[in-house]
Order: C-alpha cells, then structure tokens, then sequence
C-alpha cells in the first residue's frame, strides 16, 4: 500500500467523523478524499460541513491534492445549495484550534448560505467572530471622525 492509500485510510478510534457508518449514513456528496453533510446544528438552512474521510484536525495538515479535493467539494456543495435553497450568499469558514472554537477536533469546512434579511446587519461577515471586530467600516469611520472606541 503506498503512503497516499495509507494517509487515506487513517482513522481515530472514538471520533465520530471517523465512523465509517456517520459518513455513509449521514453523506450527501463526495470525492476520493472528503464527504459533505448538512450540520447538524445550522446556523441557517443548507449549513453543510465539509469533511475529510481520513482524521486531520487542521487545514493546514491537508495535503494541496486534500485542498484541491476539498475546494472541489465546496463548489459541488455550492452548486446543489444554490438550486435547492437560493441563497444570496455564502460564508465559508474554518474553526482551527481550541482558541478558534473548534470543538469536533475533526477538520470540517463549513458552508453556510446566507439570506437577505438574515441578519440586521452583515458587514463584516466573518470577522464578526470577535463581534467589536466585525463592522471594520463602523471603526473606520469612528477613527476618521476623531472618536476613539473604548
């Protein structure tokens, strides 16, 4: 077996992503390398966690073909959530590490549609993670104005 096929088939004991029946079950697209699934808990309709089948915790354990397969998937996920939801938009993100939120220790990308009106306001997107961060437009016209934040 070549050390591709072998990194391919790595699997942790314990963890539910590894479970060959969670990603047969619960699969609703895949490639070689991953498998896309709705989430469980969304954040808005479509949310859907893309997902390596071998165990790797972090982005930046994936091999570049791991990252081409990877973006590969997002797109196909893409393209099924824009024809049964029409979302107006998308977030794409990654919780890398305890101090991100990560708590599935599992590397998983998520895909989430957004809606008009879903939020009062949406600028900033994701860096609305560190919610005093999130509107930089707010803070940049706070700063050219004189006012500092406190």
């Amino acid at each position: 077996m070549s050390d591709e096929a072998k990194r391919a088939n790595v699997r942790k004991d314990g963890c539910r992503f590894c479970d060959p029946r969670y990603q047969r079950e619960r699969n609703v697209l895949e490639n070689r390398h991953f498998f896309a699934n709705f989430d469980s808990y969304p954040v808005t309709e479509g949310h859907m966690k893309i997902i390596p089948k071998r165990h790797v915790d972090s982005f930046f354990s994936l091999t570049e073909e791991e990252v081409a397969a990877a973006y590969g998937l997002l797109k196909r996920s893409k393209e099924m959530l824009d024809r049964r939801y029409a979302p107006a938009a998308y977030n794409i993100g990654v919780n890398d590490g305890k101090a991100a939120g990560q708590t599935v220790f599992h590397l998983h990308i998520h895909l989430i549609p957004r809606y008009l009106g879903d939020v009062p306001d949406p600028t900033g997107g994701v860096r609305n993670v560190i919610p005093e961060k999130g509107n930089y437009l707010r803070q940049a016209n706070q700063r050219t104005r004189g006012k500092r934040r406190v």
